[in-house]
């Protein structure tokens, strides 16, 4: 509403100066009507600067072979020429320009008036200043539009970036926590048994539970202080611990062989923590959907990749563990062994057990990294 007041009120006030200015010069007929309608088409000039320039071009065309038009309009079409480069196309402004000063010419072509540079001159920096007013006032929408996608997707990179901590959290406490927690259940279980036939068998699996638990309190520790700064934290596991994992796994009861070949040195952290994880996972699984049963890890070094193999028989007896499982641990193993540009494969085994085999390339390639 305030700005059709606005429209009107500068429509009304041109249109005046356009009269004002025929009576002062004591034009016609044609002058007064000119005047009128320059000025008042200039009320509509912001919003449609076609419609003005048009009936501003056509009026003092009209008028030009009635008589002089007044120095009034002049000026009025000055402020169309300024109105077409701001607010209309480029060509179409550019052909506003063209039939403003054609009419400004004609009249002082037939009024043999000497005027008739001021006329071409004046209205052409008027809409040169528009034009530019309205390239800056595009880029200025462009920048402004550009601005905001730089937001959306900062905003989208945050909340992706939140989704991938909270997934890599969650496959390092998997890591931590599903191994040590399978050992104290079956340990807890086989405890209970024993608690009153053999007492010594009883405290040696209490011994298992209090090293597992400790061993998982240590783990949490450094996932907190991982949390906390990455940078201030202790190595990562590595191949070398991969026999006192498999120690572990032994002495809380799993009937578990460790085989080593080939090269094992040389291999950089995020290879030696991977297989780490592949080892932990595939005794994990074994001792959460295969207890009792016999349990083989393969370790074998290679110029060219290394290769970790874990392998169950099949089940024997009642699973303690079995359906407590998340179903996380598969794929955050994969995505860990991917990030090193490997591969794993997990599924049923020949003779009925379950089998984990990852590879591991010992040089990382550019798209895997």
């Amino acid at each position: 509403m305030a700005a059709r007041r606005a429209e009107l009120f500068v429509g009304f006030a041109a249109a005046a100066v356009g009269v004002g200015s025929a009576a002062i010069e004591q034009a016609g007929a044609s002058g007064y009507l000119a005047g009128a309608i320059v000025g008042g088409a200039l009320g509509v000039a912001w919003r449609h600067p076609r419609l003005a320039w048009v009936t501003a071009a056509v009026a003092m065309l009209a008028a030009a072979p009635f008589g002089s038009l007044p120095a009034g309009v002049g000026l009025l079409a000055t402020l169309h020429a300024f109105c077409a480069g701001r607010g209309d196309e480029r060509w179409w402004g550019l052909l506003g320009l063209v039939a403003l000063v054609a009419g400004l010419e004609l009249d002082a072509l037939l009024t043999h008036d000497a005027s008739g540079v001021p006329a071409l001159l004046l209205p052409g920096a008027a809409w040169g200043g528009g034009r530019a007013l309205r390239e800056r006032e595009l880029v200025a929408a462009q920048l402004a539009e550009r601005a905001r996608e730089l937001e959306n997707e900062r905003e989208a990179h945050a909340a992706l970036s939140v989704r991938y901590e909270r997934a890599r959290i969650a496959s390092e406490l998997h890591d931590i926590v599903a191994h040590a927690l399978s050992v104290m259940v079956i340990q807890a279980s086989a405890g209970q048994r024993l608690a009153e036939r053999d007492p010594e068998a009883t405290a040696e699996t209490f011994d298992a539970i209090a090293g597992a638990a400790r061993q998982a309190e240590q783990d949490i520790g450094r996932l907190v202080s991982l949390l906390g700064d990455e940078h201030a934290i202790g190595p990562a596991p590595d191949l070398a611990l991969v026999e006192e994992l498999v120690a572990r796994a032994s002495g809380s009861g799993l009937d578990v062989s460790l085989r080593l070949e080939g090269q094992r040195e040389g291999w950089a952290a995020p290879q030696g923590e991977a297989a780490y994880r592949v080892v932990q996972e595939g005794l994990t699984n074994a001792l959460r959907y295969a207890a009792g049963a016999p349990v083989s890890v393969l370790v074998r070094g290679s110029a060219e990749a290394l290769t970790v193999e874990v392998a169950n028989a099949p089940a024997e007896g009642e699973l303690t563990l079995a359906g407590i499982g998340t179903g996380s641990g598969l794929q955050g193993l994969r995505e860990r062994v991917g990030a090193c540009g490997g591969t794993v494969e997990a599924g049923p085994a020949p003779d009925g057990g379950w089998l984990l085999r990852a590879r591991l390339p010992r040089r990382v390639t550019a798209a895997a990294s």
